[in-house]
Order: structure tokens, then sequence, then C-alpha cells
């Protein structure tokens, strides 16, 4: 039993020592850093400041085609913004999982993780890795807590040097800079202690003046430690050598999260051995982007020489230097006669066509090692005109942002599997959301854990699609279900000749439609089966009405054909225009392009 006198597991030393290895972690990750400030320069334009070569001239000349890729590339990480849907791997999983499927959706929109996964592809694009950080905040919905998803800046997370997993490092540090007035009116406890500290996390070049004097850093370290046959997440927050929240000082310690991960997962672009970060288009293409601005501001120093007349003076020619600079003046001073070598103008050589060739294939190679062709914004070269022809080049070049994207994908499903593991944890008190159903009706969901919580933990797959599809895409789709219809597809009685065509097709919602199909084919033949189950009804009691019914004249009933049950005639098949059910090639085209980056 531990007594009141005795020192908590987390005390001032082991704060101490927690510091040593933060320092220890930051300097071991001091060229990223640098790589990452000097990154973010060259997406502002300001990269000048980092070319040595710029001579003593002023003139700064600033292209933009690195910025350009970037553009290119985040929105086609925009086009593919990711939507969960959890898998069962048993049949006594289906309910969690499509309870989950609808959950998960709305508690990411709650977050605003749009938003996030926009942010964090700028942070990807430039530094080669984002950051995403998926948390239980106590604060959250007035105190009931929720799940928070989050960016994470690369500069204010320290792991361990050497290590290409985050999950595999010892300590995970988390540094941010917080005002002291704030700190103490949460933690009254920090008074008289916040004198700063040795401490400082790297800093953006911003344009605004950013005071930090009245900050202090607050540390997040978390740690792994093996108990049994599990390894448990422990958690320390201190300021200074302060412990304000610890863990293992609890009376019950059980760790942080049950999930027992560290909660920051990494998105990298062109992944490094060594480190869990990478490396983005910035470096890739930042030399290239130097040598067309220091090319440029040559040419363009060139124009302005050449365009800008200079004289040889002599200096007893009599000339008013003042009036022949003045183009507006009609007239010009001089005194004494003027000899013909008195002014000489000096005569700038122009550059050759060959700079202009070695510019231009400068910019072609920005644009080759990044796959930004032109051809991926909609222009062609080469004499290239035939729509098949261009959207062939367009799904070549769209695939390296598929396979970027499909990293993302990776990433998104940890943390989808994280947010599940927070809300079997910590979901206990009911809540409700809103959910919107298939048709697009609004349903009020009470929600807790208590599904989750009730045997052990399961399993799931999680998958990943694209939610939002580009206007061609949507286009297509709606062009595709009009040609099935005109096609008869949907005709019960052409089922069997649709599910044939069905199997050798690939397209989104393809089981969807396989399934209607085989319901239309299904109720064909139960309506088929009671057709003549009425027709031999019918056949029994016919007799038996032409006896009960009386003869007009009194007479004997004469004997009546019997009246056969009318048939439905055939639906004529109307076939339509030529002109209206063909496509045309570049309509194809344009869809197929759109099509391209996305995910498969």
């Amino acid at each position: 039993m531990k007594h009141e006198t005795d020192a908590p597991p987390i005390g001032r030393e082991q704060i101490r020592a927690a510091m040593e290895t933060l320092r220890r972690y930051k300097a071991g990750k001091a060229n990223l850093e640098r790589r990452i400030i000097e990154n973010e320069e060259f997406w502002k334009l300001r990269h000048w400041d980092h070319i040595r070569e710029q001579g003593t001239t002023a003139l700064q000349t600033k292209s933009a085609w690195l910025v350009n890729v970037l553009l290119s590339k985040h929105a086609d990480a925009i086009d593919a913004y990711p939507e969960p849907a959890c898998l069962p791997r048993a049949a006594d999983d289906e309910e969690e999982a499509a309870l989950l499927s609808r959950v998960v959706p709305v508690i990411l929109a709650q977050n605003d993780f749009a938003g996030v996964w926009s942010d964090n592809w700028w942070k990807k694009l430039k530094a080669g890795v984002a950051f995403y950080g998926v948390f239980w905040d106590r604060e959250k919905l007035n105190g009931l807590g929720d799940i928070s998803i989050s960016r994470v800046d690369p500069l204010n997370l320290y792991w361990e040097p050497g290590i290409t997993d985050l999950q595999r490092s010892r300590n995970l540090f988390h540094v941010e800079l917080a005002d002291n007035d704030v700190l103490l009116e949460r933690y009254p406890a920090l008074e008289g202690r916040l004198r700063g500290g040795s401490f400082t996390t790297s800093r953006y070049l911003y344009d605004d003046s950013v005071d930090t004097s009245g900050k202090s850093p607050v540390v997040d370290w978390y740690y792994k430690k093996r108990e049994g046959e599990r390894m448990v997440l422990h958690y320390v927050k201190f300021v200074g050598e302060t412990v304000l929240y610890a863990t293992e000082n609890e009376a019950a310690p059980t760790g942080l999260y049950e999930h027992g991960l560290y909660p920051f997962f990494a998105d990298v672009l062109f992944p490094e051995e060594g480190t869990p970060a990478g490396f983005g288009y910035v470096d890739l293409c930042k030399d290239a982007q130097r040598q067309i601005d220091l090319m440029n501001n040559a040419i363009v120093a060139n124009c302005v020489a050449a365009a800008t007349p200079r004289w040889l003076k002599r200096g007893d020619d009599g000339i008013n230097e003042e009036e022949y600079a003045d183009w507006t003046r009609p007239f010009v001073h001089v005194q004494g006669s003027i000899e013909e070598n008195a002014l000489r103008q000096i005569t700038v050589t122009p550059l050759s066509g060959n700079y202009l060739s070695i510019l231009a294939s400068k910019i072609n190679e920005i644009k080759e090692t990044s796959g930004n062709r032109d051809v991926n914004n909609g222009g062609t070269g080469g004499g290239v005109t035939a729509a098949s022809a261009i959207a062939a080049m367009q799904e070549q070049s769209g695939k390296l942002s598929r396979d970027q994207i499909q990293n993302s994908y990776r990433c998104f499903r940890q943390i989808v599997g994280c947010v599940i593991a927070l809300i079997r944890q910590f979901y206990d008190t009911p809540r409700r959301l809103r959910i919107i159903g298939p048709t697009g009706e609004a349903e009020y969901l009470r929600f807790d854990n208590s599904l989750l919580a009730s045997g052990e933990p399961t399993e799931l797959d999680i998958e990943v699609t694209a939610q939002k599809q580009s206007t061609y895409n949507k286009l297509s789709y709606n062009e595709m279900a009009m040609q099935f219809f005109q096609m008869g597809f949907f005709r019960p009685e052409l089922a069997d000749q649709a599910l044939a065509a069905l199997e050798m097709m690939d397209f989104k919602g393809k089981d969807a439609m396989r399934r209607r199909v085989a319901e239309n084919g299904d109720l064909r033949l139960r309506l088929a089966r009671t057709e003549s189950q009425l027709r031999a009804l019918q056949d029994l009691i016919a007799p038996q009405l032409r006896e009960a019914e009386p003869d007009p004249e009194g007479g004997e009933r004469s004997a009546r054909p019997r009246k056969q049950a009318p048939r439905m005639k055939p639906h004529r098949y109307n076939m339509i225009g030529e002109q209206e059910r063909r496509n045309t090639i570049a309509e194809k085209a344009r869809a197929r392009a759109a099509a391209s980056t996305q995910p498969r």
C-alpha cells in the first residue's frame, strides 16, 4: 500500500531526465526542421534569400512553376476526400460494423476533418510529411468529452532519431507555446514557476512580428511501458519542472488509452530511411526552380539593358546632359560644335536563343519530375488532338496522384481505427447524433458504446473510398444509368441478358445494379407463376359459373365458348436514334480523365 509520504512515480527527477531526452530528440531532427522552414519560404515565393548566386543586381524575378505543382496535387487530393466504411470479419459483427459505418463519418464531420485533410495535404506536399493527432478531449461538449482530430505541426513533434515507424519510438514529445496568464488561470500551482526554460521550438519566418516573451513551452510526454503481456501508453503534461498531470501518478494507473498507441499518425509523401518523415515536391523541384529564376533574372536584365539606351559621352562635348536624357524636351542646348565621336551609344548584345531553349527545358524538367504535365491541367502538346489519345495520356499521368492518395488512405485507416477504439473506451454516456440516411432523410440516433463494449473487442476491416466525385464522374454515372434504361436492362424479361452483360463490366455501384436486375427477374418469375395459378383457378371455376348463369329466355342454356384470359401484349422496345444513344468520344474521354486521379 502506498503511503502519503511516498514520492510519486513521476516527479522532478523524471522530468529532468525527460527534458534531456527531448533535447537529444530535437538535435536529431535539426536538419529536417531547417529544411521544412526553407521549403515554406519557397512556397511563399521568398526563396531569393536562399539563392546565393543572385550576384549584385537588385532585380529578383520570381516564377511560380513549383507552386503550380503543389496546386495541382492538392486539387487531386481534395477530389479524393476519403469516406470510411466498416466491414465485419465475422457474421456476428455485422450489427457493430453497420453502426460504426454510420457514426464515424459524423464524428469526422464534427471535427471538420475535411479542413484538416486539406491543411495537412498542403503540409505533406511542402514538407514531405503531415501528422494527424487523435485525442480524447475531456472539455468538449461542456465537459461530457468527445474525440478530437487535429493537424500537428512537424516542428512541434519530437521522436527518437533513427526510427521509421512513429509507434516504435521509446518516447514521443509534443511541445507547444502557451500564454503564461492562461496557464496560471488553469493551473494555479504554476504561480512563481513560469520563468521560461532553455528549450525553444523552431519557428517559421512569419510575416507578422510574433512576441513569445509572455509564453512558456508546455510539454506533452508520451511513453510506453510493458505491463505483463501488453504495452501500456502513459502520458505526462509538464511545464518547466512542474508536473501538471501524469497517468502513472493516479491511484490506479491504467494508462492513457486502451489501444496503447501514440495518438499521432504520419502521412508521408516520399519516404526516407531512418525517419518517420519524408521529403516533398518542394525538395524534389526547388533546384530546378532556382535555376529557372536565375535564368529569368538574367533574361529580364538583358531585356531591360537593351531597352534602356546608354551613351558614351566625352567630357568636353558641351552637351546639356539633363536635357539630352529628358525625352520630353524638343530642344537640347549645346555649346560649340558637336563632333561625331562626342556621343556613342552602348550596344547591348541580345541573348542567344539557346538560352531560351535551356530555360524551356528547365520548365519541362519540373513538369516531368513532378508528373504535373500540361495534359494534367487540360492542355495538350505535341500535336495531340484526338480525345481518346488525350484521355490515355491523362490516365497515365494520373497514376502518380493515385499512388500518393492511396498512401494517405492507409493513414486514414489508422485514424479511423483509433477513433473506433476511443468510442469503445469513452462513449459511456449516451449522446445524440444526426445521421443522414441513404435516401437523404435525417435520423437522430441515440448512441453509446454499449454494443461495442458488450463483448471482446472485434476486429473490423476499414474500407476507404473517395466521397466527393468530380462533375465529370457524376455526368458519366448519370449517362450510364440512362443508357442502361434505354437498352432495357431494367425490363424483367431481359434480366438474364442484363446480368450476363453486367458480369463483364466494372463500374461504381455494380453490385447494387446487379441486385436490382436480379430482383426484377425474380419478380417476373413470381408474377408468371401467379398468372399461371390464376388461369388454372379460372379454368376450374369457369364450368360452375356457366351452370350457375341463368338463361334469359327461360330455355335450356346454350353452350358458350369459354372466354380466354386476357393476355398482356409484349411491350414493344422502342429503339432510340443513333444520335441520342451514342456518346461522343470527347465526353467519354473527359469522364475517364476526371477519374484518372481517383484511387481504385
